[in-house]
């Protein structure tokens, strides 16, 4: 049988506290009895996009995990809340009848704001594979930070539109290393499980695995870990795995079979917007505003912060400028978008009370890729799951994880693909260009280099065992690892540090970050069960305390 997860729990219930949100406009009391809900108010939901002047007893700043979270946790407790998004809806089918571009066919959708696609495997059977499209609001961006490209989804629902929805939870051996200073019997007897209840995590049904054309690649990998005596896990995902069993069998469109993962997912992942954000917005507390970006937050002189907004069309150009008021303020943006914001504001004088530790722990996860040529005896598959749900654990010995990652090429490659996770020590900080007037960020490719012997651990002992070799030919000509990119940035505003241990910022009460920020660099394992089950804990404290 598959897993399953246990119905969502609320979190702890808060008995009769006030909020009290800056200015007396803004004030408001919230009356709740043990863990009942407030009752739906649909006008929040319906209002439309935020209006210039208006008063908001709670800004979110972004839509991914965190900031879903947040906005769940808020309205259950009867706090209205708006969410400021610069990517869009996501909610609108285009001329093919379909909201999100194939993976293999890349066009306006795709990228943010690019005239041309870059893809993290760029290259195939030695040719280049980026092509030009129309500059866009697309669903990924693929940001350079010097040395580095930073994979991140733009959109309602952040980075759960386009990552392979991987959902891990640590070891709990591992935890330590992770966040130091929060308590692990919290995090795994209440806030793991919460957020992967909340989340709809399941696990693949083994039988099916075994049999299934689309995981052949899958099966590969295990036999070649096992046979050089790594464990092979099976790993848990968000996607509607009964609805994969149905798009093998030819009975449902198309959609992890339709290899649809780098740029979204038409059918059957579950993003936030079926999950954290549909049972927000289903309070009638929450409404967003898509195509806003936040470029400002200063103390007001009421209370409050005053938050200054630009609302863009798909070309990225400002169409308005708006300044509201808001009583408290959640940076969820991502790490390096919830980062570079609170540089940028301590540096230009804005929040100049923010501490020196804004903007520092930042790391990739130890991100790195390589593909290996298998023998003609050992085929992938040309039909290939785009939902990976398999993994190597060398993390013990070698400071490795490697997801069995998929190639839905539609064609036979004889190829498996890896993404690998390690234990790097680097860290990188953003720093403010005056003269640029620009963060940066002082990562170095090099450090890569630590990735990739912890990652070649696993791989030199496969190749050797079964005689096989790396593939030369998909980052480049004659390069075998993806050294140049992160699909999971972490860190730049650590908790404990530029925080409380809550995410509660120094120097301004009322603000706070609650996104993949607080985690300083790696968290072992694909990271967004992680910072879901964090803002799981924070948000119940906060509630429970500040409001």
């Amino acid at each position: 049988m598959r897993q399953t997860t246990p119905a969502p729990r609320s979190p702890k219930g808060v008995s009769r506290r006030r909020f009290i949100a800056g200015t007396g406009s803004l004030a408001g009391t919230v009356a709740l009895a043990g863990r009942a809900a407030a009752a739906p108010r649909t006008a929040a939901a319906a209002a439309g996009p935020i209006a210039d002047g208006a008063r908001v007893p709670v800004l979110i700043v972004g839509t991914g995990y965190g900031g879903s979270v947040a906005a769940l946790r808020l309205a259950q407790a009867g706090v209205d809340v708006h969410m400021a998004e610069m990517g869009m809806a996501w909610d609108t089918p285009g001329t093919d009848g379909k909201i999100f571009a194939n993976t293999t066919s890349p066009d306006y959708r795709s990228y943010w704001l690019r005239t041309r696609t870059k893809q993290p495997l760029s290259n195939f059977l030695g040719f280049p594979i980026d092509r030009d499209v129309p500059r866009y609001t697309g669903v990924l961006d693929a940001e350079e930070m010097g040395e580095i490209t930073v994979y991140q989804g733009r959109g309602v629902g952040g980075g759960s539109l386009v990552n392979g929805g991987m959902a891990v939870t640590p070891k709990r051996e591992n935890f330590g290393g992770i966040l130091p200073t929060v308590n692990a019997d919290d995090m795994y007897g209440t806030y793991y499980p919460r957020a992967n209840a909340g989340l709809g995590v399941g696990t693949v049904d083994p039988d099916w695995f075994e049999t299934a054309d689309c995981y052949q690649y899958a099966r590969v990998g295990r036999k070649h870990a096992e046979r050089s005596g790594f464990p092979f896990v099976f790993v848990p995902d968000v996607y509607d795995w009964d609805y994969m069993e149905q798009e093998a069998a030819g009975t449902v469109p198309k959609s992890a079979l339709a290899g649809e993962i780098l740029y979204g997912n038409n059918y059957g992942k579950k993003s936030l917007q079926k999950t954290y954000l549909a049972r927000a917005l289903a309070t009638g507390r929450v409404s967003i505003s898509a195509q806003h970006k936040v470029t400002s937050v200063t103390p007001a002189a009421g209370g409050g912060f005053t938050v200054v907004i630009e609302q863009i069309d798909t070309t990225g150009a400002t169409t308005a400028t708006k300044t509201v008021t808001a009583g408290r303020v959640f940076f969820a943006a991502g790490s390096v978008g919830t980062s570079k914001l609170l540089v940028r504001l301590k540096a230009t004088g804005a929040l100049p009370g923010l501490n020196d530790r804004v903007g520092k722990g930042w790391g990739d996860n130890g991100n790195v890729m390589c593909g290996r040529a298998n023998h003609l005896w050992d085929p992938t598959g040309a039909l290939q799951s785009s939902i990976p749900c398999s993994g190597i654990d060398n993390w013990t010995a070698g400071g490795a994880f490697a997801e069995v990652a998929p190639l839905p090429t539609g064609i036979e490659t004889y190829a498996s693909f890896y993404l690998s996770i390690t234990d790097t020590p680097h860290r990188a900080e953003f720093g403010w260009d005056a003269a640029a007037g620009a963060v940066r960020l002082n990562w170095q490719t090099a450090w890569k280099q630590a990735s990739i012997d912890m990652a070649k651990t696993i791989f030199d002992k496969i190749n050797s065992t079964e005689g096989t070799i790396y593939r030369t030919d998909l980052f480049g000509t004659y390069k075998i690892w993806g050294d140049h990119l992160t699909y999971h940035p972490l860190g730049g505003a650590v908790l404990g540090e530029a925080t409380d241990n809550y995410g509660r910022l120094h120097g301004y009460p009322g603000l706070y970050v609650i996104d993949g920020a607080l985690i300083p660099g790696n968290t072992s394992v694909n990271p967004f069960v992680t910072i879901t089950a964090l803002a799981e804990r924070n948000i119940e404290k906060i509630i429970d305390v500040d409001l």
